[in-house]
């Protein structure tokens, strides 16, 4: 029997609908901001999904840290029981989901469309040689503008998504818990290697 391996894929989404992301960003409302937890690791109080989620805290603390070569920008966690067609595989009712906004730390990375595809599909490629769970993973390239001194210079970032799956939520949660500690480390280990 073959062995089944995590459901990993990647995209890049540069298209005039897809999403976009400003760097540093302020919502409308002025009331949510991008947070700088690479240089400032107590401000990751400050994010209240990381302080809700613990599971997501921890990721948040492994991409902000120095073996990581990317640093979060923005980052959202949610329980749903609405599944796609798609996800029949699981065999689940419910799902917890997770997305993180990541930009590399290297300022001339960040504006090479290569290196962005590069580190996904290498991020992929580590991911689904990671023995079957029931959670899965994507890896969005989008486009990013980033702002410097007045100055917008237009780059890129990627979404990271990670989801468990399970019949109850707290399955689910278990499992997208071990899907952010497999993309955690498939990141590190990425870091490690550099980019190219």
């Amino acid at each position: 029997m073959d062995e089944v391996l995590m459901d990993a894929d990647f995209s890049i989404e540069l298209g005039r609908e897809d999403p976009v992301l400003d760097f540093p960003w302020t919502d409308p409302a002025s009331k949510l901001a991008y947070v700088d937890v690479k240089r400032c690791p107590e401000l990751m109080a400050s994010i209240e999904e990381a302080e809700e989620f613990p599971e997501l805290g921890e990721f948040l603390r492994v991409m902000n840290s120095a073996r990581s070569m990317v640093e979060t920008a923005k980052c959202d966690a949610w329980a749903t029981t609405e599944l796609s067609v798609g996800e029949d595989v699981y065999d689940a009712s419910h799902k917890f989901a997770s997305y993180v906004d990541v930009v590399f730390s290297e300022i001339d990375v960040r504006l090479s469309l290569s290196a962005h595809e590069q580190f996904a599909r290498k991020l992929v490629e580590l991911l689904r040689r990671v023995p079957d769970t029931p959670s899965a993973a994507e890896v969005c390239v989008r486009r990013c503008y980033f702002a410097d001194d007045g100055d917008v210079r237009e780059g890129f970032y990627c979404t990271l998504y990670v989801s468990g799956y399970g019949n109850e939520e707290a399955s689910a949660r278990r499992n997208w818990g071990v899907g952010l500690k497999l993309m955690g480390n498939a990141v590190v280990q990425l870091s490690a290697q550099g980019v190219g």
